[in-house]
């Protein structure tokens, strides 16, 4: 019985068959649903990974706690000195009652997307930066400027952007 043959593959040929593998998962993550949701974390929680549901969204229908379609998340979503992180694009927190602020998700170090608010702190789980949920500030590690703040507004029930 003869032996099978074996076929050299070269580095180039195994990488573009690795990133058409890549650039295939990409195209089916983008056509999944549109119901991402938010991750709301309390100032409390021990877990980057404690959600409250599925509430929030990235304006998609339905929105947040079933109101606007616009809306990013409903106030309810988000506890006083805590804050949620919006479809890996906004985090909005709430430092004092009623007082909502907006920044951008991503970590102005490595431009990773923050993980979790935890003890009115914004928390990037890639090098440890950390923020202040009150104006996006620098509060540790190596991040070199505060969070982008994002224009919002309350309407009723719901946080928009303005």
């Amino acid at each position: 019985m003869a032996e099978p043959e074996h076929l050299p593959v070269d580095r180039r040929t195994l990488l573009r068959g690795a990133g058409g593998g890549v650039l295939a998962a990409g195209l089916l993550v983008a056509c999944g649903d549109d119901d991402a949701g938010g991750e709301a974390v309390s100032p409390d929680s021990s877990s980057p990974d404690a959600t409250d549901g599925g509430t929030g969204g990235d304006g998609g229908s339905g929105g947040a706690g079933g109101g606007s379609a616009d809306a990013l998340a409903a106030t309810s979503d988000v506890e006083v000195g805590g804050g949620v992180i919006i479809a890996e694009k906004y985090v909005i927190t709430q430092p004092t009652k009623g007082d909502f602020k907006g920044f951008s998700a991503i970590c102005t170090h490595a431009q990773c997307v923050v993980g979790s608010v935890e003890g009115g702190q914004i928390v990037c789980p890639c090098h440890n930066s950390t923020y202040s949920i009150e104006d996006g500030s620098v509060t540790g590690g190596p991040a070199p400027a505060p969070l982008p703040e994002e224009s919002i507004k309350v309407q009723g029930d719901d946080i928009v952007l303005a």
